[in-house]
């Protein structure tokens, strides 16, 4: 019975898991389970990358302690965005800052300034979000920071802990396009636009393709846990890129939706869609497994319920995520609704007092209970879907009637309902660890032990269990979505 190792690493935390497969199936088992989540040190937001580094390798031992030499390799995936810069030794230059830190504010305006925005999108094809790769660096380098001087290799999250397991270092496709500093037509990185805002292009490096075995696990590493020579396999190093491999979809006409703390919700196509109206929606088009382009649009997500529910919390108010949803359902339908891409929604802190204040910044009933809250952010959630299923159906051309919600989120009934409800479309919901399964999923590729992605979705199908939701309610959804449509044009303006 092969046996892989898969990292999983998110905003919020990060497992261990190993995927056993047989002739009956898939079959996951979580090893280890930490927390993760930002540091803040002087003014700055950084991640607390060795504690993350000393998880990976605890996890590690556990399988290796639990399963010896069955285990077969290992993969690692995280968040998009962020990075880590290396000296000419290979060794990290300061702490990982976070995507939420405030350095990025402005940032996409000074970079207009240098190059015209719809040429940044014709050369990368992806979204603009301050949080991305290329405006940390832009920040960085309009500061003078003296660690882009003497960076000699930038590597995004999961390369840099796949250098640490594997002594290689590689960019694997599907992170490195969330940077929006690769050039999806060139098959490169956008080494001219880089020049051209100050950026040094000689620290971006090797790209390789999801499913590529870098080497084997490091000897120091072995001999420190006792492990065996495990195979270090650059996965959708992405955590949405291995999620939507995981998608037990039988054909091409439906919508993933990878819900978490950020939800995206796009489809898989051949090549990048990078057209005027692709750029006026602002949509982007991520790496994907087999060389595909995930064209998507990245909406806030169940973000703005997380730090809802931190804010209660701090005032001594403690929910669980379920009760949350059970006062949600209670709460009355369609009190207020908020733009849920609006960036005073971005950074974290005080997200009850803002999401208040957004009401009564465009003249609507203020939600005042927990329940009412959390429902409001559910409901636009469901509506902002709605808005984004409806522009993939146009840029693709034809309709998408099904919406395959993969990932933790996956697992809140309401919102699913509602999901069903507010776009007309058959919800199939599951399974919820669709990033552990795909990681694992392309290791047994990368292996041979899968012979394709088709064989690999079918093998999702067969072994875990899912949901469906049909619409309900869809002319109070209709009615709440023309409200919604004005708000969200309203919310752009203030």
């Amino acid at each position: 019975m092969p046996k892989f190792l898969a990292f999983d690493l998110g905003a919020e935390s990060g497992r261990a898991v190993v995927g056993h497969l047989d002739d009956q199936g898939l079959r996951l088992e979580e090893i280890h389970r930490f927390a993760n989540g930002p540091v803040r040190v002087l003014d700055s937001l950084h991640w607390d990358v060795l504690r993350l580094w000393a998880e990976v390798k605890r996890g590690l031992g556990l399988a290796v302690q639990a399963h010896g030499s069955d285990l077969l390799s290992v993969g690692l995936d995280t968040w998009g965005v962020d990075f880590g810069l290396l000296a000419a030794d290979g060794s990290l230059l300061g702490n990982p800052y976070h995507y939420r830190d405030g350095r990025t504010d402005g940032m996409l305006e000074r970079a207009f300034q240098v190059v015209p925005r719809a040429e940044i999108y014709e050369r990368t094809g992806i979204q603009f979000m301050q949080i991305n790769s290329l405006y940390q660096l832009l920040a960085m380098a309009q500061a003078g920071s003296p660690l882009l001087d003497a960076a000699q290799t930038f590597l995004n999250m999961p390369d840099l802990f796949n250098f640490w397991l594997s002594g290689r270092q590689a960019s694997e496709f599907t992170i490195a396009t969330t940077s929006q500093c690769y050039d999806p037509r060139a098959g490169d990185w956008a080494r001219e636009m880089l020049k051209q805002l100050g950026i040094p292009a000689r620290i971006f490096g090797q790209i390789v393709a999801p499913g590529t075995v870098l080497a084997e696990l490091r000897p120091g590493l072995q001999e420190e846990l006792g492990s065996p020579a495990l195979g270090v396999v650059a996965v959708g190093g992405h955590d949405t890129a291995s999620a939507v491999a995981a998608v037990p979809a039988a054909g091409p006409d439906y919508i993933y939706l990878s819900s978490g703390t950020w939800s995206l919700m796009g489809v898989e196509n051949p090549e990048p869609v990078i057209t005027e109206r692709s750029l006026a929606y602002d949509f982007t088009n991520e790496g994907g497994i087999n060389s595909t382009f995930r064209l998507l649009k990245n909406i806030m997500g169940l973000w703005l319920v997380q730090e809802c529910r931190r804010d209660w919390a701090r005032a001594s108010a403690t929910y669980s995520y379920d009760q949350l949803t059970q006062m949600a359902a209670a709460a009355p339908a369609f009190r207020a609704v908020v733009a849920i891409n609006d960036e005073r929604f971005l950074p974290p802190g005080d997200m009850v007092g803002r999401i208040q204040a957004f009401c009564r910044d465009t003249g609507q009933a203020v939600p005042e209970t927990v329940g009412e809250v959390v429902r409001s952010v559910l409901e636009s959630l469901a509506l902002e879907y709605r808005w984004v299923a409806e522009r993939l159906d146009e840029l693709v051309g034809r309709p998408l009637p099904a919406i395959h919600i993969i990932g933790g989120g996956s697992q809140n009934k309401l919102l699913n309902q509602f999901a069903a409800s507010a776009t007309g479309r058959t919800v199939v919901a599951g399974p919820v660890e669709a990033t552990a399964i795909g990681n694992v999923l392309v290791q047994a590729m990368a292996l041979d032990h899968l012979t394709s992605l088709g064989e690999a979705r079918a093998l999702v199908r067969c072994s875990f269990d899912v949901e469906h939701y049909e619409p309900q309610d869809t002319g109070a959804w209709d009615e709440a979505y023309g409200r919604y449509l004005a708000l969200r044009e309203k919310s752009r303006a203030l």
